[in-house]
């Protein structure tokens, strides 16, 4: 696939998906003012803050296996871009939970996190993400060198991490998490396809 050129990505594009990583936030601000959020707004907005978070994470693991598969490296430009709305989302949806649930409380913080599993789990990614988000910048990238990448692909745990959060937050007969597990097996599965390919264990 052609590249658009750097304006354009730049000008056109990166705008373009700003506009769009914003759009769910902007409709829970406005669901909050407005009033239609349901009986438990807090919990909606902690959902769908949560559920936008996983959501942009899968669409940042994406990125790579379909500028290979489509011959298309100029995707990799909105990479950094979109990892760090999943970022967002994902302090969003702690941000809501620990002001309105926990009351800015950092000792129910920390027993919940020791004794409720899936508040460790989330919380766990959480600190993933925010240790990628920091050694985003380019500047920081150049000094940590190799050691960048090996930080980064703990993505793909955040990733399991995401899933397995959602899953366990989620009622059972409910097949959304089950969707976001199978985007995420295919996703894995590929990267382990082209890991056992370099190291020419099958052809």
């Amino acid at each position: 696939m052609k590249s658009p050129g750097i304006w354009a990505i730049r000008w056109f594009y990166k705008p373009l998906v700003h506009g769009l990583a914003l759009l769910p936030f902007a409709a829970m601000v406005y669901g909050f003012v407005v009033g239609n959020l349901g009986v438990n707004p807090i919990e909606t907005l902690t959902h769908e803050s949560g559920q936008w978070a996983l959501r942009i994470l899968l669409i940042t693991l994406s990125i790579t296996p379909s500028a290979r598969i489509f011959n298309s490296g100029w995707l990799i430009h909105f990479r950094r871009l979109i990892g760090l709305y999943c970022f967002f989302y994902a302090l969003m949806h702690f941000l809501i939970y620990l002001v309105f649930d926990l009351s800015l409380d950092f000792s129910f913080l920390y027993e919940d996190i020791l004794d409720r599993p899936y508040i460790t789990v989330g919380f766990s990614c959480l600190l993933i993400l925010t240790l990628l988000s920091a050694t985003s910048p380019l500047k920081i990238r150049q000094k940590l060198k190799r050691n960048w990448v090996r930080i980064h692909q703990s993505v793909y745990l955040a990733g399991v991490l995401a899933v397995v959060h959602f899953l366990w937050v989620t009622r059972v007969d409910d097949r959304e998490p089950l969707i976001y597990a199978g985007i995420l097996a295919l996703l894995l599965g590929y990267r382990l396809v082209r890991y056992l390919k370099k190291k020419k264990v099958f052809a």
